[in-house]
């Protein structure tokens, strides 16, 4: 129970301090689920969220529900994800009151603009990070460099980035084994 309360806690404090969804939360996930609790590595947390943006629904919960599944089965992960879902409802419950009468002030369009710019820098950062892990040798900058132009370049799905970015995978690693 202590661990199912630690789980619906800590993703309740990433869902509150969170703004612009899945990919803004990778910073807060990063600290928090690797280096605070030790819940998965950066590999593994690469792999929630690629597996999360293949699977229906919203990738930050998605991948509170792996992280939390991982942790504490089937019951770890419903607390995760209720943590982090939990205070996004409460919060825009209580917005989509307010936000209709004030919408048109310049104040709130200039607020909700600063915090796109941030939400930008926090995306970047935390890729940074994760490139220093994901992109090791020649093969992994070929794979992130193919993407990252197939994603700027064309209107494809990310599923597919992640399908062939795994095919490749699997076939350099295969290769890696049979010529050592």
């Amino acid at each position: 129970m202590r661990l199912l309360w630690e789980l619906f806690w800590t993703f309740a404090k990433m869902g509150v301090i969170t703004f612009g969804g899945g990919m803004a939360m990778l910073p807060i996930l990063q600290r928090e689920v690797v280096e605070v609790k030790n819940w998965a590595t950066e590999e593994e947390l690469v792999d929630y969220y690629a597996i999360g943006q293949c699977t229906p629904g919203i990738i930050a919960v998605n991948t509170a529900t792996f992280v939390g599944q991982r942790q504490g089965g089937a019951a770890g992960g419903i607390a995760a994800t209720l943590g982090l879902v939990f205070p996004s409802l409460v919060i825009i419950s209580i917005l989509a009151g307010l936000i209709t009468n004030f919408s048109d002030l310049a104040v709130v369009q200039n607020a909700f603009a600063g915090i796109q710019v941030c939400v930008c820098v926090l995306i970047l950062n935390a890729t940074m990070k994760l490139k220093k892990k994901a992109v090791v040798d020649g093969w992994t900058t070929a794979i992130f460099l193919a993407v990252l132009a197939g994603s700027v370049l064309l209107d494809l799905s990310p599923v597919w980035f992640v399908l062939v970015s795994a095919l490749l995978g699997i076939l350099l690693k295969n290769r890696e084994v049979k010529g050592a």
